[in-house]
């Protein structure tokens, strides 16, 4: 039945995303919608050399190197990439 496939679709979406559905509860208590996605700042040694030439390549290419960190962090973990 249709409407018992968009209840399990439903109820997948709040088991896979619940950090937004909580976020949704939040604003219907306070009109206010907090942040789903929190970034820290982490520091870390590096190579010098290798530094200078990553922040040329992400220069050179309009892109965030912490996007690019980020994204071979969860390559690592074998987490999906959205």
């Amino acid at each position: 039945m249709p409407s018992d496939n968009i209840k399990e679709r439903a109820l997948n979406a709040i088991k896979e995303h619940p950090q937004v559905f909580e976020a949704l509860a939040e604003y219907d208590r306070t009109r206010k919608l907090p942040k789903t996605v929190y970034r820290e700042r982490i520091n870390f040694t590096i190579d010098a050399n290798l530094l200078k030439k990553f922040r040329r390549y992400a220069k050179e290419k309009a892109l965030d190197m912490s996007r690019i960190v980020e994204k071979h962090i969860k390559e690592e973990l074998g987490i999906k990439n959205k």
